[in-house]
């Protein structure tokens, strides 16, 4: 199977007072050529947020955030009304469209893990949108959950021809990967997992075209990011 293998070691490491990220992708003051995004998929930031601390008010527009809490709690705050807790095993989506602000503050007594992810929409200048889920996969392991897409089935809605997966694989079981927007992308966010001949460690990332299965070498925590060939 062609892959294009992303290290963990290979990703950006910012540590900046409050703030501990790693990006997979250039972002930011970090810059490396050979990690710009694959498809519509521009930012994954792995960010460990201090206590009584976060990122002020900022804007941002025509991009799709999805934020992904590992533990802890994150306040969120934005210029359409919403106002709120994002908690472990939660999921938000803001569609920034033509322009939001937005706060995301960890108000509590422990460090705030989660994942940030840009993706590029298909539509630009549209009104901007949030959305919330639950949906850890812990609780049902072994399974893909959808957590966003372009159409009506998906639990959020995506300005983009994509699809966004998660599972817990336990350790010796395996999940088939069938794409049906042709690029795969495979973050690995705890564990270990095996996919072809390929042995993928957290923080670690795998590309490639053809279907196929990812196996836990030991039990794994894993988002797979089906991905259009051509951004639109």
């Amino acid at each position: 199977m062609n892959a294009f293998l992303h290290p963990s070691e290979n990703r950006g490491h910012v540590k900046m007072g409050w703030l501990e990220s790693k990006h997979s992708f250039s972002f930011g003051n970090w810059y490396d050529p050979k990690y710009m995004g694959v498809s519509a998929l521009r930012v994954i930031n792995d960010d460990l947020i201090a206590a009584h601390e976060g990122f002020g008010q900022h804007p941002h527009d025509n991009m799709e955030i999805l934020t992904c809490v590992l533990k802890g709690t994150i306040t969120h705050r934005d210029s359409m009304g919403n106002h709120g807790g994002i908690s472990a095993g939660e999921w938000q989506l803001m569609s920034a469209g033509t322009g939001i602000r937005h706060s995301e503050m960890n108000q509590g007594d422990e460090d705030v893990h989660l994942l940030q992810i840009w993706i590029i929409p298909n539509e630009r200048d549209a009104e901007p949108t949030y959305q919330q889920i639950k949906c850890d996969p812990r609780e049902q392991p072994d399974q893909w959950h959808l957590i966003v897409g372009p159409n009506d089935h998906a639990p959020m809605h995506i300005r983009q021809q994509a699809e966004i997966k998660t599972a817990l694989i336990t350790q010796g079981k395996s999940l088939d990967i069938q794409a049906a927007q042709h690029i795969n992308y495979v973050h690995v966010i705890s564990g270990s997992v095996k996919i072809a001949e390929h042995t993928v460690d957290a923080g670690g990332a795998i590309a490639f075209l053809e279907p196929a299965q990812i196996e836990a070498l030991e039990d794994a925590q894993v988002i797979w990011f089906d991905l259009p060939e051509q951004i639109a």
